[in-house]
C-alpha cells in the first residue's frame, strides 16, 4: 500500500510537455515510412556526429563554426590512435616489407584509404549541415589533400606496397566487337595442327 502514497501523477505538469510533446512529434512525421539509410549515408553521419564530439571535447569546446583545417588534421592524428594498419618506423628491421616475418613495436594507424574515405564523407557532411560554400570547406582545403598523401607514400613505403593508382578503361563497342570476332574465328576456323 505504501507505493499507493507515493504515486506519480499520470498528467505531465505543464512544464514537462513529454507526452503532448511525443503526440506532436507523431502528428509532425511524413505518413509513409521513411526509408532506412544507406550504408553510405549512416557512416557519414555516425562520422559527422564523431568529429562534432571531438570538436566538444576540445580545452575549450568548439562550435562547429568556430573550427578549421588544423582541427581537421588534429582529428586525423586523433584517430591514429583507433588505427588498424602497422606502419613500420625507417629504423625498423621490417622497413619496406610488405609480409614481415615477425612482430614489431611499430604503431597500428588509420590505413590511408579510410582516412580518404572519412575526409570525402566529412566534406559532404559539412556542406549538408550548413557549412557555407564548398571554397570555405575545411575538410576540402589544400592541407587536408597535401596530409592525406603524406599519409599515403609514407605508408606505401613502411609497408612495403607501392601505391598505384586503379586506371579506368572504358568499354567500346569495339572490344566487344572484337572478342565476338576472336572468339568466332577461333571456334571456326580449321584445326590444321591435326592434319
Amino acid at each position: 500500500m505504501m507505493s499507493s502514497e507515493h504515486h506519480t501523477p499520470t498528467k505531465d505538469p505543464p512544464d514537462h510537455p513529454s507526452s503532448s510533446s511525443s503526440n506532436h512529434h507523431k502528428q509532425l512525421l511524413p505518413s509513409q515510412p521513411q526509408q532506412p539509410l544507406s550504408r553510405y549515408e549512416s557512416q557519414k553521419r555516425r562520422d559527422w556526429n564523431t568529429f562534432i564530439q571531438y570538436l566538444k571535447s576540445q580545452n575549450p569546446p568548439l562550435m562547429m563554426s568556430q573550427f578549421d583545417y588544423t582541427h581537421v588534421l588534429s582529428f586525423l592524428r586523433y584517430l591514429d590512435q583507433f588505427g588498424k594498419t602497422k606502419v613500420h618506423h625507417q629504423a625498423c628491421v621490417y622497413f619496406g616489407q610488405p609480409d614481415p616475418p615477425g612482430p614489431c613495436t611499430c604503431p597500428l594507424k588509420q590505413a590511408w584509404g579510410s582516412l580518404d574515405a572519412l575526409i570525402g564523407r566529412l566534406r559532404a557532411a559539412y556542406e549538408e549541415h550548413g557549412g557555407g560554400s564548398p571554397d570555405a570547406n575545411p575538410f576540402a582545403n589544400g592541407s587536408i589533400r597535401v596530409h592525406l598523401r603524406e599519409v599515403r607514400e609514407s605508408q606505401a613505403k613502411a609497408r612495403g606496397i607501392p601505391y598505384r593508382k586503379k586506371k579506368r578503361r572504358k568499354k567500346t563497342k569495339n572490344d566487344d566487337v572484337v572478342v565476338k570476332k576472336d572468339v568466332a574465328n577461333s571456334s571456326s576456323a580449321p584445326n590444321h595442327a591435326s592434319t
